[in-house]
């Protein structure tokens, strides 16, 4: 992904976004189509957070998923009836070709009947079989030190991560993501949190929240 995305692109207001956004798939149905693909995949965001405690816990506006930036067209082909839009600094590049994939890490799969986004995928950087985090290149780990599973199989990114993610500017759900969450973090899991959160976030309030409890 380069630093810079290229002119054009559509902006899409808030009611547009969350009208369109509103059939949005379960994770149930992304597993399914993904079934057998050979690149690793993962649930992200609040979705992922749901599927680590075992229940839905608030209404989500939609679903993304995180895949290896070179794994990409694996997933593109299990979608064939759809058609991916990149996404990156507030606007939609419909179809997007080579050059704006290649500026963005964003994508969301669209129904091109209805005009519905149904997932969003993010190509995320990596090194072979490490995944390389967006905020801190220096931050690398294998996918399966990153990716766990539900007991009937899909997979999520792991919680510490999801924080790590929501900490950035976090917005009152993040917040309540957060404080949800923790009670079932255990004692390893809020050690690597309180490390990273101090790496690429120093000074966060969520690190004196932590150690409390």
């Amino acid at each position: 992904m380069t630093d810079s995305v290229p002119p054009g692109g559509a902006v899409l207001d808030a009611d547009e976004l969350d009208a369109r956004w509103a059939d949005a798939w379960r994770p149930e149905r992304v597993a399914d189509r993904l079934a057998g693909v050979s690149t690793p995949w993962c649930i992200v965001a609040g979705w992922a957070l749901d599927l680590f405690r075992g229940r839905q816990s608030r209404p989500h506006g939609d679903l993304e998923i995180a895949v290896p930036a070179a794994g990409f067209t694996e997933i593109r082909d299990r979608f064939p009836e759809y058609v991916l839009d990149a996404v990156g600094s507030g606007r939609v590049w419909a179809r997007a070709g080579a050059e704006v994939l290649a500026a963005t890490h964003q994508t969301w799969l669209r129904d091109p009947v209805s005009g519905q986004f149904l997932l969003d995928v993010f190509r995320e950087s990596h090194d072979g079989g490490t995944w390389i985090c967006r905020r801190d290149e220096s931050l690398r780990l294998p996918y399966d030190a990153i990716i766990e599973r539900t007991a009937d199989g899909i997979p999520y990114l792991v919680p510490e991560l999801v924080l790590l993610f929501k900490a950035k500017v976090p917005r009152p759900k993040d917040d309540a993501d957060f404080e949800g969450v923790l009670p079932m973090l255990s004692q390893a899991r809020r050690d690597v949190l309180t490390g990273w959160l101090t790496r690429v976030h120093p000074g966060h309030p969520w690190v004196e929240k932590l150690a409390r409890r």
